[in-house]
């Protein structure tokens, strides 16, 4: 029975992550900070179950770059990015699960504009506000620097629209590998920065909903 409560709050919680804005989940958590470990105890198990944890596999991309980079883990979870690689790495969650992370709303991080090489969502690109990370990423990014995206499969509609839209934050598409089952890995580099006043487009995804089991 409180393995089912706990399968079913991490639906719920799940549910509402990709339905409210960052700054709305945040809130969430901050109420009921319990809430976040059970969250992420409900993730763990789903990530037991994957062939692949997509973090890993950008672990290893990031552990090939130069090692004077500095990189930007937007929704880190327990910040396994930062203890794996040799790189400097800013750890952002909605909530800090440990000492490594720094809490805040991911569409306002506290980094200086042009200041890191690299940028990574990892199964991160929750809510509805998703368009204000890109916007974000863009800003902290230096010019060149890359955005690495992770995300499900089943999240996309469209993966060529949605690379077309992110396009429009200032970035060009220079990697994409679609060749695993459940998760694609698409990198950007960022080409120029973007002015705050620039129309740009609202993107969205699917919500990644567990089954029932």
């Amino acid at each position: 029975m409180m393995e089912k409560l706990k399968v079913s709050r991490f639906r719920y919680l799940n549910e509402q992550m990709y339905s409210l804005e960052s700054k709305d989940a945040q809130n969430l958590f901050i109420n009921d900070p319990d809430s976040f470990e059970a969250y992420h105890e409900g993730y763990r198990k789903q990530v037991s179950r994957w062939p692949i944890n997509p973090i890993d596999v950008i672990i290893k991309s990031i552990r090939k770059m130069p090692k004077s980079y500095v990189v930007a883990d937007f929704g880190c979870g327990d910040a396994k990015l930062s203890r794996e690689v040799e790189q400097k790495v800013h750890s952002f969650d909605l909530v800090a699960a440990n000492e490594d992370v720094t809490a805040c709303d991911m569409a306002h991080v506290p980094l200086k504009k042009d200041s890191v090489d690299v940028v990574v969502f990892c199964l991160s690109l929750m809510g509805t506000n998703l368009h204000d990370y890109l916007r974000e990423a863009n800003r902290v990014l230096k010019i060149g620097g890359v955005m690495k995206i992770a995300e499900v499969e089943s999240r996309f509609d469209d993966v060529d629209n949605f690379i077309k839209g992110v396009q429009l934050f200032g970035f060009q598409n220079i990697f994409k590998d679609f060749s695993h089952d459940i998760f694609y890995f698409i990198d950007f580099k960022k080409e120029m920065n973007i002015k705050k006043t620039r129309k740009l487009p609202t993107l969205s995804l699917h919500p990644c909903l567990y089954k029932k089991r």
